[in-house]
């Protein structure tokens, strides 16, 4: 980022090869509106570079980039609270935003292993759609992202000690969920 920010053009796109696939899933993840999504991506890059010459390496680049990202989403979620209300949680398509997503990355498979998956992949959503916002956040940048305690503290503007509890909530949530389906 620091060549980017001084003129390098060519390590932007490293930047992109190495952050856009990260960047779309913990946007997706965190979006109640498949609609959003890319909309959301786009404008983080955009931002990203009207924002190089200030940037200032004080955390990981990652950490940059997502909260551009976050920043974002939550500027849309205020413009459109009244709106979210019904949709939360699914694309203007009426499917949910989880499905969309796992069916566009699913291999092509055994419709026996598909069913499995797919049934797999709502229990894990629904699961999570369980927990509280922050919760959830937490548990899909370490989980689904790859963040570090540290990364997703300077991300949340939250104290490591906190993300670490919303994870450990988080975590005794999902097994109790469990626990309660197998008895």
């Amino acid at each position: 980022m620091l060549r980017y920010r001084d003129g390098d053009l060519v390590a932007f796109e490293e930047l992109y090869r190495r952050h856009h696939a990260g960047l779309y899933r913990f946007v997706a993840w965190r979006s109640p509106r498949a609609d959003w999504v890319d909309e959301i991506v786009q404008d983080s890059w955009i931002n990203l570079h009207h924002a190089r010459s200030r940037y200032q390496p004080e955390a990981a680049f990652r950490t940059y980039l997502y909260q551009i990202a976050r920043n974002r989403l939550l500027d849309l979620l205020r413009q459109h609270q009244p709106v979210l209300a019904a949709e939360l949680g699914s694309g203007t398509d009426g499917r949910d935003v989880f499905d969309s997503l796992a069916d566009a990355a699913q291999d092509v498979v055994s419709p026996d292993v598909a069913l499995e998956q797919k049934q797999q992949y709502d229990s894990l959503h629904v699961a999570l759609a369980g927990l509280p916002s922050e919760q959830k956040e937490a548990l899909v940048l370490q989980q689904f992202c790859g963040m570090s305690l540290e990364d997703i503290a300077a991300l949340v503007a939250a104290p490591v000690e906190t993300v670490k509890s919303r994870l450990r909530y988080a975590m005794r949530k999902l097994r109790e969920g469990r626990l309660s389906e197998q008895r």
